[in-house]
């Protein structure tokens, strides 16, 4: 699973989302790998007949009908949004809610993509069972610096814990990658997939830079 969180950069604004969802679905195709993108919250609707997963970044513990301002699992799921992330190092929630969002994704048969920041966390959720636990010490997010090459062995540890669980959660590796290089590394200690952000959407060119890193993890 190769991820992109587009965060609420400039760069993916207006009608550049749908540029950039159109490179990645040629990509995937292409390479015949699963490609995932997380959009801006407000313009997920507008690519979500794409592809490939088009998934939210999050969502929220509450219920259809009078929740103004809440992003709604199930209304997400009518607009064919295929999940979201849950606990990004930028939105973190409390464990209560995670729980619950995990639980909600499961009933609704959507992805759900768990962000953790150390080893700790990667024991304590790999228990309930999401479809992805993303590791991303949050210091290195945005950095520049890879978490497979400044922290290798944490992806070592994270990953030999989630295969060996006794449930279908996979590892993806997070923060800091920005070449096919770091990409390549990260599934060599393990991670069965990537999530990244800013080392693509900054990119002047996402064609390349994406095929760069499809190529590592053909």
């Amino acid at each position: 699973m190769f991820v992109i969180n587009c965060k609420n950069y400039e760069e993916i604004a207006g009608d550049n989302i749908i540029k950039f969802v159109k490179i990645a679905e040629k990509i995937s195709k292409k390479y015949k790998i699963k490609i995932a993108v997380s959009p801006p919250q407000h313009l997920v609707g507008v690519v979500a007949n794409s592809s490939i997963s088009i998934l939210a970044q999050h969502i929220d513990v509450s219920k259809t009908g009078s929740t103004t301002g809440f992003v709604i699992p199930e209304l997400l799921k009518k607009s064919k949004v295929k999940g979201s992330l849950i606990n990004h190092s930028e939105h973190r929630i409390t464990s209560k809610e995670i729980e619950k969002l995990v639980l909600k994704l499961k009933e609704l048969k959507m992805i759900s993509i768990l962000c953790v920041k150390d080893i700790s966390e990667v024991k304590k959720y790999v228990k309930l069972n999401p479809d992805y636990i993303a590791i991303e010490p949050p210091e290195l997010i945005g950095s520049g610096k890879a978490v497979s090459k400044e922290k290798p062995e944490l992806i070592a540890k994270a990953a030999s814990i989630v295969n060996n669980s006794k449930n279908k959660t996979k590892l993806l590796c997070g923060a800091g990658i920005v070449s096919g290089e770091d990409v390549a590394k990260a599934i060599e200690l393990g991670s069965k997939g990537i999530l990244v952000a800013s080392g693509i959407i900054k990119a002047k060119d996402w064609n390349k830079v994406i095929s760069e890193f499809a190529k590592a993890l053909v």
